[in-house]
């Protein structure tokens, strides 16, 4: 019995050290705008040529991953872009910025005294410094003869669904899709939203952390604007129904399919 636990560890030990070095492709990268710094990780499609176009996608993480290591932001969904079959039908960049400690994707004050937490949007002020980073790594990214500047996508997750909602309305031509895991907005932003914006919105219906409500809203207005706007819930979800829509099998081909001028 202890030698079958002893083999079942090691076991466990040496794919969880092939996962890390998986993680690895995503090259380790920085961008410095104005004196602050936005760390990054990306990856490029096998057998990448600069010769070649590319979609290109932003994959926002949640206020858990937040930090300086430059990692922690591949925890959800790192793991999906790297899958043989991913790479291999869908060659595109993919990038995961990292939000320092202090600091949040969307303009929110967020009340944290109980739970669900409540949420205080203030999307009219001027963009966070994560968001103001992001916003010019992506102008610069999106510059790069080798990207495909009509299919540019962007999606996240809690903190990173609520940066994505936010940053669909802070420049609203730029991307051709976009996803928004547990997250949430002020409805208003989706006046500014691309006529036509297509979004595939999830949610846990258990969720006690950001009410699913935020959601079920966004889409509905997104779609009263002229937006296509998908609504997944998940009946027995909680926050991390990040976990259910990265799973989805339609959910990279129907990204990729997506072209902006289309």
């Amino acid at each position: 019995m202890k030698n079958k636990f002893l083999l079942i560890l090691a076991f466990l030990t040496l794919q969880s050290a092939a996962e890390a070095q998986n993680l690895e492709l995503y090259q380790y990268e920085q961008f410095v705008s104005e004196g602050d710094t936005l760390g990054y990780r990306i990856l490029y499609p096998e057998a990448f040529s600069a010769s070649k176009q590319y979609p290109l996608v932003f994959v926002l993480h949640g206020a858990g991953e937040r930090g300086n290591d430059n990692k922690a932001q591949l925890t959800h969904g790192g793991k999906l872009f790297l899958q043989q079959n991913v790479r291999e039908e869908f060659p595109a960049i993919v990038v995961f910025p990292q939000v320092k400690k202090d600091d949040y994707w969307a303009q929110v004050e967020v009340e944290r005294d109980s739970f669900p937490l409540q949420f205080n949007f203030r999307n009219t002020d001027a963009p966070t410094k994560a968001m103001k980073l992001l916003m010019a790594l992506a102008d610069e990214l999106a510059a790069k003869p080798y990207t495909n500047a009509n299919k540019i996508y962007v999606g996240g997750l809690s903190m990173g669904g609520m940066g994505t909602f936010e940053i669909l309305s802070r420049k609203p031509q730029f991307f051709a899709a976009a996803f928004a895991i547990c997250g949430g907005a002020d409805p208003a932003i989706a006046e500014a939203y691309r006529k036509g914006l297509n979004i595939w919105i999830f949610h846990g219906e258990k969720d006690d952390v950001v009410p699913p409500e935020l959601s079920k809203t966004m889409a509905r207005e997104i779609n009263s604007y002229g937006g296509n706007a998908k609504l997944s819930l998940y009946p027995n979800d909680n926050h991390n129904s990040w976990d259910s829509a990265f799973a989805e099998p339609y959910l990279l081909p129907w990204l990729f399919s997506i072209t902006k001028n289309e």
